[in-house]
């Protein structure tokens, strides 16, 4: 059992130890890009406040932390010599986890791509796989020592269609199905760095996707094709490639532009593990407008969270015993994030109701075959939720974003009482 954070959403410190500007920097501080201008400038201040961080995981008894490491702290430009002062703050942190007794499970790309990067085209090319197998050489060097658990990338599938087909993320373009080659590349470095990690000593070495069981609206034709669509688009464009070795054959023609000799035998290269985050179950129905493929419908008679988002822990059970049965290579499986918003409270009974439901629908797929070998919630603490700035709490831990004070929730003590 672990608990997950990533970088820009907790760290702060944006212009500190010689980090250079990320995406997210230079998006936040775009007028009407975030919800009320919120930015990461500041969020949790982690950087500075990692200790009692750190002190809160030890008394909750989460045996694993999976938190990202910022791109741009470690190389300002995405490329070149490392940061000293960044690669020191990651040394510090997996110290103090090795202190108390919790497992360091870092993730290489949470999105926030160096700003300088992105000048040249970010995942539009094909160098920045290249920058990317470099950056991780030089973060495994310092870390692989005591760090045998690594992530490559972080959720893919948001990072191409948020950030670069409908650009309500950073970077913010909109270029609709020419973000294809997003996933290519960076499928292409999650296999480069995969094989930078394994040089360097790693034992497992997994992705984390973000999947979701797609189900048509009704028994329409047009219907179930559109689910087929979302499928392929949410799902197994990015988990064919690398657990087969091939990208879904309606996709081909797409992303045939940018593939090399060679690339998805590196994108294929074995996996220790897979992560998988879940949040809800997808419900599709054919396009109403013009142009489109498909349609997200919503989830009728379900509790929602605060964000929305229709809660259905079944939905996980399914996922993960139809990933079982659709691949017969699927490795161990950790669920790397699951959580929700609630209401600004500190006594989060929904939260609580949640992951118990959640961790019981992973109970019924370990005991239905399916090799699940770990569970991180979302999140340790409230954050800067993306585009939605500070307007969502996902944390067990409250933060009072004015003092930056740290308040347990009742669902804190529930899963430490839980886990003794």
């Amino acid at each position: 059992m672990g608990v997950s954070t990533a970088g820009y959403q907790i760290e702060g410190a944006v212009a500190e130890g010689g980090r250079g500007p990320s995406i997210w920097d230079t998006f936040s501080h775009t007028p009407g890009r975030t919800l009320n201008g919120d930015t990461g400038d500041v969020a949790c201040d982690h950087y500075h406040r990692w200790e009692e961080d750190l002190d809160l995981m030890a008394e909750l008894g989460v045996g694993a932390y999976r938190f990202s490491v910022a791109w741009p702290r470690i190389q300002p430009d995405g490329t070149g010599a490392p940061n000293p002062d960044g690669l020191d703050f990651y040394d510090r942190l997996v110290d103090g986890l090795a202190a108390r007794g919790i497992t360091a499970v870092p993730t290489l790309f949470h999105w926030d791509l160096p700003q300088a990067l992105e000048d040249r085209d970010g995942w539009l090319s094909r160098e920045t796989a290249l920058r990317f197998a470099e950056y991780a050489g030089h973060v495994a060097d310092r870390l692989g020592d005591r760090v045998t658990r690594w992530i490559t990338l972080n959720e893919p599938v948001v990072h191409m269609a948020q950030g670069y087909a409908w650009g309500t993320h950073a970077p913010g373009r909109t270029l609709n199905l020419e973000a294809l080659p997003v996933a290519h590349h960076q499928l292409l470095g999650h296999g480069l760095a995969a094989r930078q990690l394994r040089e360097r000593g790693a034992t497992e070495v997994m992705i984390t996707n973000n999947c979701t069981p797609v189900s048509p609206a009704s028994d329409s034709e047009v219907d179930q094709v559109a689910a087929m669509l979302y499928d392929g688009f949410h799902n197994r464009l990015f988990n064919d490639p690398v657990l087969t070795g091939k990208y879904p054959e309606f996709l081909e023609e797409g992303l045939a532009p940018v593939i090399q000799d060679g690339d998805l035998e590196i994108i294929a290269t074995p996996l220790d593990a897979l992560g998988i985050n879940y949040y809800n179950p997808t419900l599709v129905g054919a396009p109403t407008s013009e142009g489109e493929m498909f349609d997200l419908r919503p989830i009728e008679g379900v509790p929602t969270t605060a964000f929305g988002w229709p809660v259905v822990p079944e939905g996980l059970h399914e996922l993960l015993t139809g990933l079982k049965n659709t691949y017969e290579n699927l490795p161990p499986v950790y669920i790397t994030e699951n959580g929700c918003s609630t209401d600004d409270v500190l006594d989060d009974q929904f939260r609580i109701d949640y992951l118990d439901g959640h961790l019981g629908a992973v109970k019924r797929a370990i005991q239905d075959g399916v090799d699940v070998r770990g569970y991180f919630v979302w999140s340790l603490l409230d954050n800067f939720e993306w585009a939605e700035g500070y307007s969502q709490r996902f944390g067990l831990v409250r933060v009072d974003f004015k003092t930056l004070t740290r308040t347990p929730r009742a669902s804190f003590r529930w899963l430490r009482d839980a886990l003794r």
